[in-house]
């Protein structure tokens, strides 16, 4: 008995029916449908607007980094849930005594990829007496990676705090200057016998 020959013209012609009757089944190839023709839209679109955007305010207090920014007489360091050390305020207030021996800034901050330092720098803003250009106090933190609060402290200057307004410039990053300035703060300091408002 002979053997099958694949070969043979029969078997190409076989081939090759097989096929086109495959092609005549599945039928013609579907087309893609397509996409309706749009009009360029204009650069603007693709800008932010000038009235969607908030410009922000550096005279106000800081936002962006910090969750939160307070005064206050003190601070005290608790356990969070995550089992990290979180620096809380104690009795928060933006109206001091002459006498205070200290004002605490006290905040908290988002999530951030590297250590830096804030900084924090007062000046009288209406205080009779006192330049407004020169500083009055001045603190520095340390953030670490893993730091998820601060605090900063500033001492009475020579001869004490002098009744009247003041603000404190807070910066961040390795050192002081216009471009790590994050917003301003500010505290009165009540004569001596004025009633503190809590």
């Amino acid at each position: 008995m002979p053997g099958f020959d694949c070969r043979a013209p029969q078997c190409a012609s076989l081939l090759i029916g097989s096929l086109a009757w495959l092609c005549i089944l599945l039928g013609p190839p579907a087309r893609a449908e397509e996409l309706p023709i749009t009009k360029n839209p204009s650069i603007p679109d693709f800008q932010n607007r000038t009235h969607d955007t908030k410009p922000y305010d550096f005279d106000a207090p800081p936002e962006g980094m910090f969750r939160s920014i307070t005064m206050a007489e003190g601070f005290d360091e608790e356990l969070s849930f995550r089992r990290t050390h979180e620096i809380v305020p104690v009795k928060p207030t933006d109206q001091f005594r002459p006498d205070t021996s200290g004002i605490f800034i006290v905040f908290s901050l988002h999530q951030h990829y590297q250590a830096f330092q804030v900084f924090g720098r007062c000046f009288s803003e209406a205080v009779s007496g006192l330049d407004p250009h020169t500083m009055v106090g001045q603190d520095a933190m340390y953030i670490a990676l893993e730091d998820e609060s601060g605090y900063l402290k500033l001492a009475p200057p020579q001869g004490g705090w002098k009744p009247g307004r003041y603000k404190v410039e807070i910066h961040a990053g390795e050192q002081v200057n216009e471009m790590t300035l994050m917003g301003t703060i500010r505290f009165t300091i009540a004569g001596s016998n004025a009633t503190m408002v809590k």
